[in-house]
């Protein structure tokens, strides 16, 4: 018998488990083109700060522009993670964030390459089942001709992973199983008793 199916984090039946993040793997998690409409709606909707969202004031200012607020980002990391990482992995919850630098300032048309390396592994303690990942995730800007040029974040964070799923042992099974032979007929001279005779004896 087999382990009932283990998820993604998206749902989907997971292909990569704990014991496949070894440290020393980088995954490339793809390259993210900045959308300016977006990045300028996240920054209303959640840090409206002037030179996230005022255009004539960010221009005027020694930034140039409007540049993007670090949490829209990291969601963009976030993201790129999600589809490229955690979409095949067997990942539960995160037991949170150790380090999250914002280098240099995004922009509107920024292409970013986005990776994640693996500092760390350990089963965990507290959460049998489960092994716990020290991941670095990095973005990169890229240049006209698609080689790094900059990094514009840095972050350091924990993830709960799976460990894979093991086949049963048929032979463990079998023992486990009670025995379903009739009882042992067997006398023994503690338990055997002569029949009962009536009659006359002689």
């Amino acid at each position: 018998m087999t382990t009932p199916a283990a998820r993604s984090g998206t749902g989907a039946p997971a292909e990569l488990f704990f014991e496949d993040l070894v440290p020393g793997l980088t995954v490339d998690l793809g390259v993210v083109t900045v959308d300016g409409d977006e990045m300028v709606a996240f920054a209303r909707r959640f840090d409206p700060q002037w030179y996230h969202v005022d255009q004539e004031l960010a221009a005027a200012s020694r930034h140039g522009g409007v540049i993007a607020s670090g949490f829209y980002t990291v969601s963009l990391f976030m993201r790129a993670y999600v589809d490229h990482l955690l979409s095949r992995a067997a990942a539960d919850a995160s037991p949170g964030l150790e380090e999250l630098r914002w280098l240099a300032p995004v922009r509107a048309g920024d292409r970013l390459a986005v990776r994640v390396d693996v500092m760390g592994a350990r089963p965990s303690t507290a959460r049998p089942g489960l092994g716990t990942a020290t991941l670095t995730g990095t973005m990169l800007r890229l240049g006209p001709d698609g080689r790094p040029q900059q990094e514009v974040l840095r972050t350091r964070f924990r993830g709960w992973f799976a460990l894979r799923p093991t086949e049963a042992d048929p032979t463990e099974a079998d023992a486990a199983e009670p025995d379903q032979t009739e009882p042992d007929q067997t006398e023994t001279s503690a338990t055997r008793t002569e029949p009962t005779r009536t009659g006359p004896t002689g």
